[in-house]
């Protein structure tokens, strides 16, 4: 009964875990995609290097939020 429930919660908070930190990824990714749309807009020297500075972190992002995008769809089909 005690193996039962610990396997059991343990699975839900990891859920749980992974599905926040997907959305935070995901809001995070949305935040400098905005920033890096409005810094581009400006014709600065520093502004374009800042708007290709973003890059950096923006890429990663993009990664995590497209092997999320796809596990989700792979649940729903599988």
């Amino acid at each position: 009964m005690i193996t039962t429930v610990t396997t059991t919660t343990t699975t839900t908070v990891t859920t749980v875990s992974a599905v926040s930190l997907a959305l935070i990824a995901i809001l995070t990714l949305m935040s400098l995609l905005i920033s890096k749309e409005i810094v581009s807009s400006s014709n600065s020297e520093r502004a374009q290097r800042f708007s290709r500075a973003l890059n950096v972190a923006i890429l990663p992002l993009l990664i995590i939020f497209l092997a999320t995008a796809v596990t989700q769809v792979l649940k729903v089909i599988g």
